[in-house]
């Protein structure tokens, strides 16, 4: 693709051509990622009217060494993929003082994010400088120390704040004080650190919204001595060299960008050239370039890479311009094809218009357009949906098969901090519903359809196994969603702990299969007055009337509790229509709003008089609670 300049943002600004104008300053930041290039996007970005959604998000970074250059990058990075980053840079070296003071400006900023960065030759310098003349003794209590102080600080900081917390683990020196006798030792330097680095990682693990940031894998990816600038970090305490800066930004907006749920739900591919190499309807089954040789061994690759997207919960359907006949026929019979059919929520293998294609799948598959992304090797159509769909994550792809894998490894939109027992089976949870839809058409009835699938519902109290599935639904459901309230895991966590707070999920399953958790409540009771803070469902149950069961339930634990109305509130979006009419259909009626500025002046607020005896759980749906109900 022919590289962009300034003067093609600049027209397409004033032209009004947004689409045009977001487009090219995507493909320039790609053509030029460093601090020139973040600054005209930070400033273009300004002047794009109408350009992708944004999400604000408040980052604040603690450091032990001068990264601030990265900053910048990270902001024009975040912007391009909708997070609206403002960064608080706490002082160098207070890191401790920040964490540990609860009026510190970092809890006084309220952050959704927090990056710990800390050296390795900071936190503990006599393993980094003087590891050969320790003794034993003296190497396991430096590392008790430096393991007991993170413990503190995440426990502090856990107290002290709601926001996601990213830590720094510690890189290895590139050449140890041992020399290669290093390798050769249980308990050598290099070996010691990587203890540390497996203790922080399981510490993190034990709590909510606490995750390891790689850095010394980051460090080594993109070599260790290119990395680091010595002069620079005796002069200005900056580690980092000025090339290696863009990547330390790229790492951090891999962990923004699914905490702040910009990442892709769903992965659109191409087939001919994409998929495999060369075209089916010329080259036929066996003339394709698909196999573990040269040249189909790309193609195969991309595949693998594919497939452990799909086994990360990222939903896969097909665009191609193509007979359906002849690539039906590689995806079901070529002896090297990894996707098959089962692995495709949806397929559109005909000769219309991609971009309609396109809007056709968000609305089969119940997503967003802006949460689909676009494989495709033909530059033409990346560059028409880039134009007509701008929310479409287009992946650029290189001009070698060979790079295609590593270009899908690479995206940021496919990255995943949590993986609950939902995300990995959601291609058969969508392979299902293609058989509830035939289902469907083939009733006589839609009553008839609802008893057919034989429906059971599950309500439990959250766990912490359902925890992060929870937060999750939160996050990622904007559809049949009445108030789009985001919590985090620690924000679920902590609500489910208050005496007047209870969180709801709801399981769903039918003769086809388990729809796992799919729905989540969340309730505040003050005296006779239970308020729903949040009602939402997945979209693969929208319209089986699951919803009705678990509002039954809402209102039946209100009245068990005391409650003598059960209130709650609709909050409009561009994404949540089809809740819209979800109160009135289940006999509240409209009261007047109240003053809660957390209410935006189109909410409408409802009401309903408990006991509540029509509000109860369809015939058709067999309803249950599960151990873990309060």
């Amino acid at each position: 693709m022919t590289r962009i300049d300034r003067a093609a943002i600049d027209t397409a600004i004033e032209n009004k051509a947004w689409p045009a104008a977001l487009a090219a300053l995507r493909q320039f930041w790609r053509d030029s990622p460093g601090l020139a290039g973040a600054q005209l996007v930070l400033d273009r970005i300004k002047k794009i009217e109408h350009g992708a959604p944004s999400v604000p998000c408040r980052l604040a970074v603690l450091r032990s060494f001068t990264l601030e250059p990265a900053l910048p990058m990270l902001r024009a990075s975040c912007a391009l993929h909708g997070i609206d980053l403002t960064v608080q840079v706490g002082d160098f070296n207070t890191y401790v003082q920040d964490i540990l003071t609860p009026t510190s400006d970092l809890y006084s900023f309220d952050p959704h994010v927090v990056i710990l960065a800390v050296q390795t030759r900071d936190l503990l310098p006599e393993l980094w400088s003087d590891y050969t003349a320790l003794a034993r003794h003296d190497i396991d209590r430096a590392v008790e120390r430096a393991t007991g102080d993170l413990r503190a600080w995440i426990h502090a900081f856990r107290i002290r704040s709601q926001a996601s917390l990213i830590i720094h683990d510690f890189e290895i020196r590139a050449v140890s004080n041992s020399g290669i006798l290093d390798s050769q030792m249980p308990d050598g330097q290099s070996d010691t650190i990587r203890r540390i680095n497996r203790e922080l990682r399981r510490m993190a693990a034990q709590d909510t919204g606490v995750f390891v940031l790689d850095y010394d894998g980051l460090v080594s990816r993109f070599g260790r001595d290119r990395w680091h600038d010595e002069r620079k970090w005796l002069t200005a305490r900056m580690p980092i060299a000025a090339d290696c800066l863009v990547h330390l930004a790229d790492e951090y907006a891999r962990y923004l960008i699914p905490l702040m749920g910009r990442g892709a739900k769903a992965l659109i591919v191409d087939l001919d050239n994409t998929l495999w190499g060369g075209v089916v309807g010329e080259d036929g089954l066996h003339g394709i370039k698909l196999g573990p040789e040269y040249p189909g061994a790309a193609f195969l690759a991309l595949q693998r890479t594919i497939l452990d997207l799909y086994q990360r919960g990222i939903i896969l359907a097909v665009c191609s311009k193509n007979n359906p006949a002849d690539a039906m026929e590689v995806l079901e019979q070529h002896p090297h094809m990894l996707l098959r059919p089962r692995h495709f929520a949806a397929l559109r293998i005909n000769w219309v218009d991609k971009a309609l294609n396109l809007r056709e799948l968000a609305q089969e598959l119940n997503i967003g357009i802006d949460a689909l992304a676009f494989l495709d090797d033909n530059p033409a159509e990346r560059e028409r949906i880039r134009l007509e769909l701008p929310e479409v994550h287009v992946i650029e792809l290189p001009q070698d098969p060979m790079d295609y894998a590593r270009a899908v490894r690479e995206s940021a939109v496919f990255e995943r901090l949590t993986l609950s027992a939902e995300d990995r089976e959601r291609g058969r949870y969508y392979a299902e519903q293609r058989q509830r839809t035939e289902l469907a058409e083939s009733a006589s009835s839609l009553e008839d359809f609802y008893r057919s699938l034989k429906m059971r519902a599950e309500i439990a109290d959250v766990t912490a196994e359902t925890l992060a599935r929870t937060a999750q639904l939160t996050q990622k459901t904007n559809q049949f969603n009445l108030t789009t309230r985001r919590y985090s895991e620690q924000q679920i966590e902590e609500m489910s702990r208050g005496r007047d707070w209870r969180v709801y999920t709801l399981r769903v399953l039918d003769r086809f299969g388990d729809n796992g958790l799919v729905g989540v409540a969340i309730t505040h009771q003050e005296g006779e007055v239970c308020e729903i803070d949040t009602f939402l469902l997945s979209c693969r149950v929208i319209g089986r009337t699951v919803e009705t069961a678990l509002l039954a339930h809402l209102a039946r634990q209100a009245a068990e509790g005391g409650a003598a109305r059960l209130v709650g509130s609709f909050l409009p979006t561009k994404k949540n229509a089809p809740a819209r009419d979800f109160y009135p259909n289940h006999g509240f009626y409209a009261v007047t709003l109240s003053s809660d500025p957390a209410l935006m002046p189109t909410a409408s607020r409802w009401e309903l008089r408990l006991p509540h005896p029509d509000l109860v759980c369809p015939e058709w749906i067999e309803y249950c609670t599960v151990p873990g109900e309060n």
